[in-house]
């Protein structure tokens, strides 16, 4: 029964999109936000979608996400020795606090983007580069 409704679910996604591969080359954080605002009204799952409700959902996807790491050492650029199907839940853990941080900062009134984009430049003042030899 859970596997028919991911099955349902995904088709229903996939009959809004063209393709997976070609929607997810130009996403844009918007398009994200958007997609989730329609997914929660189209669910009435808004009333549940407050700050901290999301907060706390995201932490527990950030556990999620830690525990593919769990027991592993250091893990190397690329994932060498990972196989295919762990690498393919790592990127639905990374989606999902993704996701979870996208509606949050939707939910602050917050424009993610906007504030990544001064972050990368107060960053820059706070740790410049170091100067190359001319």
């Amino acid at each position: 029964m859970e596997g028919e409704k991911k099955v349902a679910a995904m088709e229903e996604v996939k009959g809004k999109e063209t393709t997976t591969e070609a929607v997810a080359a130009d996403v844009s954080l918007k398009q994200l936000s958007k997609k989730l605002d329609d997914f929660a009204k189209e669910r009435d799952w808004e009333k549940h979608h407050s700050p901290r409700n999301l907060l706390l959902a995201m932490v527990g996807e950030v556990g999620e996400l830690s525990e593919l790491f769990m027991w592993k050492g250091e893990v190397q650029k690329d994932l060498p020795g990972w196989e295919e199907s762990e690498k393919e839940h790592l990127g639905e853990e990374l989606s999902d606090v993704l996701l979870y941080l996208i509606r949050l900062s939707d939910m602050c009134g917050v424009d993610l983007g906007d504030a990544a984009l001064k972050k990368i430049v107060k960053n820059a003042v706070k740790y410049p580069a170091p100067l190359k030899d001319a």
